[in-house]
């Protein structure tokens, strides 16, 4: 079992890469010139300890101490000089100069490394964001449906920095790290190649090691992600809900269900961490232990041969040497630490980018909506393929254009998934509905549901003035176009009541204005649409019966073509319609004008004495 997950996890993790590689796009330039730059970096670096050997090498031979002096020291001594007698002073000016020039290259190189890995990796990150964002745009809510907003807003912020982290280290410190330890693994070998197998014999050991340290370390991550994922639900079901929380008093019970999610991401967390930890006591063993063993054969080769085989000289660089490996190690081990907890967080992302959404525009699509005509053809639809039962069962329906159609029914009698089809904010999962004679999923999706206005019982206004709310429904509208669609709403009146008036700004979710002022004001962003189709689901529950009145004359007076479906639960909202449906269990069970209605069925005759107790006798007697 728990090897068929790792393979499956590793054949996950490729694929998800290439996904991601996807989004480097106009940062491939950075990406690579970083690694170039530091690249050169580490050569420059590495070349100062040889220089710093070239130059003990020179005093030496000027000083007539050793007896061997360094060949290429001697040699670069005659070079300066030629014929003349060798200076030690100049000498040292010269190799300091040579150094100078190498510490600042080396300085340059790296500032302009760190610059170009900055700007890949956070556009990197730009671009990861903004893909699944506009990926998310184009989900149908089945595709939401599957993943929760507050997964999708972990992923967009959490596991983006994660990844962020990840290629800001692969591009710059995964690049430096092995190039330092191969020119100084090099460079050792050319100062004495016996000395420089020490550190080939404990390297292995670490590889084996974080080997065994990230294969167990992995799946944790994966169960951090999904927790945090639970967490910032938690947080983010709160914060809209505050009012009825603390109308309950629940903020205690609220505090509890958060620290228990809390400590689930922590215990995780430390679970994992202690893990890596262990990656840190066993580099330092392999890298000490190496360090020891160089110090105790340095020591034994300089004194049994008199500094024949190996110069005090040389051991010291040779230690700069070994400790840029050391440095090196640390560095990879970091990286390896860091792309453990990213494995998660890129195929989390890779995931957002690869989903296909399940509603899309066809090849060829009708962009002209004639009329607002609607038909339901023997249609079925439930919200997924392995519902046990569906929402809507054997739904026939015309409407024909302009027509008002009233839907009553008690709750979770289906209503919304009735209207939801027209859009195609779903799919039928069987039969076909059909807008001005054409079925649905023939319509290019933007041309149709620019036809088709919905205003929900619960609608948004996003934050921004009142004519920039009223824009989402038109952006090219006039003000007296907003005006005029407002005094149709009925919102006009207590808009001219604001000091700003149309320039009043909405907060967040319109929280300073009243529930039923920000229906209205939805209905009247609505009406800018210009639709074909207009949908009142229950949008009209919090205002009073005289403006519902009022609403629906104007919608008789001033839209006559246009097709007005409206759900609700007041009688009064729906008995001038044309015909109106009574839904229950997600089929139509009765059809009829108001009278017709009132006279044969015995549910919307319930409903009618119910809401009308004052004229139960008169509607008795008709």
């Amino acid at each position: 079992m728990t090897k068929t997950i790792k393979k499956k996890t590793s054949g996950d993790f490729i694929p998800a890469v290439k996904t991601l590689a996807k989004s480097i796009r106009q940062y491939k330039k950075p990406s690579l010139l970083a690694p170039i730059f530091v690249a050169m970096e580490v050569v420059l670096e590495c070349m100062i300890p040889y220089v710093m050997t070239l130059l003990l090498g020179a005093m030496d031979y000027i000083t007539g101490n050793p007896a061997n002096p360094n060949e290429l020291s001697v040699s670069i001594v005659k070079l300066i000089f030629g014929n003349s007698e060798p200076v030690l002073l100049t000498t040292i000016l010269w190799f300091g100069l040579a150094l100078l020039l190498l510490a600042f290259l080396s300085l340059a190189c790296g500032a302009l490394s760190g610059r170009f890995c900055a700007v890949a990796s956070s556009g990197f990150a730009k671009n990861l964001r903004k893909d699944m964002y506009y990926r998310v745009q184009d989900f149908s809510f089945s595709n939401i449906d599957k993943f929760s907003s507050s997964s999708l807003i972990t992923r967009l912020t959490t596991d983006v920095m994660h990844v962020e982290m990840s290629y800001m280290m692969i591009i710059r410190t995964a690049v430096r790290s092995p190039f330092m330890l191969i020119f100084s693994m090099v460079m050792a070998f050319t100062i004495n190649s016996k000395m420089a197998l020490i550190f080939l014999c404990t390297t292995p050991i670490l590889a084996v090691g974080l080997f065994l340290i990230m294969t167990k370390a992995v799946p944790f991550f994966h169960r951090i992600f999904k927790k945090y994922d639970k967490m910032n639900e938690s947080v983010e079901e709160n914060i809209s809900g505050m009012r009825v929380v603390k109308s309950y008093v629940r903020e205690d019970y609220e505090k509890e269900k958060f620290g228990k999610a809390s400590d689930n991401v922590r215990n995780d967390f430390t679970r994992a961490e202690k893990l890596i930890a262990l990656n840190g006591p066993l580099m330092n063993f392999c890298v000490y232990a190496g360090l020891i063993a160089i110090y105790i054969v340095g020591a034994n080769l300089i004194i049994n041969s008199n500094e024949a085989l190996l110069k005090m000289t040389e051991l010291q660089s040779f230690m700069t040497y070994s400790f840029q490996m050391l440095m090196s190690l640390m560095m990879l081990s970091m990286i390896m630490v860091q792309i453990i907890m990213s494995t998660a967080s890129i195929k989390r992302i890779a995931e957002v980018i690869n989903e296909k959404p399940t509603i899309v525009s066809p090849e060829n699509a009708i962009t002209e909506i004639k009329d607002g005509s609607i038909e339901f053809k023997d249609v079925f639809f439930k919200y997924s393929e392995k519902a046990e039962r569906y929402a809507l069962s054997d739904i026939d329906l015309k409407i024909s254009s302009g027509e008002t159609v009233g839907i009553i029914g008690s709750t979770g009698s289906s209503k919304s998934s009735l209207v939801q089809l027209i859009p195609r904010l779903y799919d039928a999962s069987k039969g076909q509905v059909l807008v001005s004679g054409v079925d649905v999923k023939n319509y290019d999706l933007n041309a149709l549901r620019n036809s088709v206005a919905m205003v929900l019982q619960k609608n948004v206004l996003f934050s921004g003035t009142i004519k920039e709310n009223m824009r989402w429904g038109n952006k090219d509208a006039t003000d007296e176009e907003i005006i005029d669609a407002c005094r149709l709403s009925q919102a006009d009146e207590f808009i001219q009541n604001f000091p700003e008036k149309y320039d009043t700004y909405i907060e967040q979710g319109g929280v300073n204005v009243s529930g039923g002022q920000k229906q209205r004001l939805c209905i009247a962003r609505a009406l800018l649409k210009k639709p074909k189709i207009l949908i009142l689901d229950d949008s009209t529950s919090a205002v009073d019966t005289k403006t519902d009145a009022l609403i629906r004359k104007a919608f008789k007076e001033y839209i006559p073509e246009t097709t007005k479906i409206i759900i609700a639960q007041r009688i009064a909202s729906v008995q001038d319609a044309d015909k109106i449906l009574i839904m229950d269990g997600g089929t139509i069970t009765a059809m009829g004008t108001h009278e017709e209605l009132l006279k044969s069925n015995a549910i919307y005759q319930e409903l009618y004495y119910s809401q009308n107790k004052a004229n139960t006798e008169q509607g008795g007697n008709a």
